[in-house]
């Protein structure tokens, strides 16, 4: 349902990893080559980074390709970590800024690629949104990101229909999961993005198998199969 990316590695430019790539997350939101539910992901975007140890967030309702003031700025930010996201919103579901990720506890940066049934997700009043990927990234940041795998486990166990590919960063780190969606791993000289689906035909691109959880510390990338799969 949605499209997302994430760095860990050199700072690097924001337009460089969203904007400039030729099957970018820009391009991703109008013509994504390998997403597997929607046409397109014109319902909103995010996009979040760390400055320092401060966690900064720029998030629209609005399509991307119709942003030209992020478009100006974007080649001006820099960052070595970054979590960003285009957004195709379920039936039902807000369009609103604050119901597009990335979702934020003040250390993490978080996205959710798929979809939940809310009925299955506690009420928070720390979520920012009232659709499931806000619900959802609540439930993660209450239970700790380091019981991501469990969390998600659970989640699927109470929806069995439920897709849960979650991409997350804390400046130093990446978490992420595959369940019923794409993702994929590319491994550069000066660090390492995880995305939904990969921003040009580099052969290097590695994808992740599905229902697994991927954790990326400096250049070290893991792969562990997730319970229930």
């Amino acid at each position: 349902m949605c499209r997302h990316l994430a760095w860990l590695g050199a700072p690097v430019s924001v337009a460089s990893l969203v904007l400039d790539p030729p099957s970018g997350l820009l391009v991703q939101s109008y013509a994504p080559r390998r997403q597997k539910h929607g046409l397109m992901n014109a319902d909103g975007w995010g996009v979040g980074f760390f400055d320092g140890a401060a966690a900064r967030r720029w998030r629209s309702a609005a399509p991307l390709w119709g942003d030209a003031s992020f478009a100006s700025v974007a080649p001006a930010l820099h960052s070595s970590c970054v979590v960003a996201a285009v957004r195709s919103a379920s039936v039902g579901m807000p369009i609103e800024a604050s119901a597009s990720a990335p979702f934020t506890d003040g250390t993490w940066l978080l996205s959710h690629n798929g979809l939940v049934d809310r009925a299955v997700l506690p009420a928070s009043p720390h979520a920012e949104s009232t659709n499931d990927s806000a619900l959802l990234a609540a439930l993660i940041f209450a239970r700790g990101m380091d019981a991501l795998g469990d969390t998600v486990s659970g989640v699927a166990a109470d929806d069995p229909n439920a897709r849960l590919n979650i991409l997350a960063g804390n400046g130093s780190r990446l978490l992420a999961t595959t369940w019923g969606d794409t993702l994929s791993v590319l491994r550069r000289a000066d660090g390492v993005v995880v995305a939904s689906e990969p921003y040009d035909d580099d052969p290097t691109w590695q994808e992740v198998p599905d229902r697994h959880l991927v954790e990326v510390d400096g250049t070290d990338v893991r792969l562990t199969p997730l319970k229930g799969s």
